[in-house]
């Protein structure tokens, strides 16, 4: 049985969660700089036996595509290049950013730990993983 990988793509960082091996508990995995995520990818996929890709589809109040959509669209094209064989599924990311700053707060982090980004974008991730998990 392979995994789930899920993406939260940012102009300078990429959130990732992965699932256990059943495919029932999101975690979150890391964050890595944009730049360096095909690197990092191409090294995790096939050592973890990830079977399917969730990427964060960003949408506005009223359902159209965010202003963002323009730059995940090269990424994905990239993404299919790189990994043929796996499918990469889309998910709504609406609200993962906000949900994951209130979980931050909720676990008891303090202010100056709630100002990680890099932490932000990875429970983003993984919101957007455990939200997904749910229509499997």
């Amino acid at each position: 049985m392979g995994k789930i990988l899920a993406i939260d793509y940012g102009e300078k960082r990429i959130g990732l969660a992965v699932t256990d091996d059943m495919k029932m508990i999101a975690f979150g995995l890391t964050t890595v700089a944009t730049s360096e995520i095909f690197e990092y990818l191409s090294d995790y996929i096939p050592k973890e036996k990830v079977e399917i890709i969730v990427v964060g589809l960003p949408k506005q109040m009223d359902n159209s595509a965010s202003e963002s959509e323009v730059l995940i669209a090269p990424f994905l094209v990239k993404l299919a290049e790189k990994f043929p064989t796996i499918p990469i599924k889309r998910h709504d990311e609406r609200f993962t950013s906000k949900m994951a700053f209130q979980t931050m707060i909720d676990s008891g982090l303090k202010k100056k730990q709630r100002k990680n980004k890099a932490l932000i974008d990875e429970i983003s991730a993984t919101i957007i993983l455990q939200d997904f998990l749910k229509t499997l």
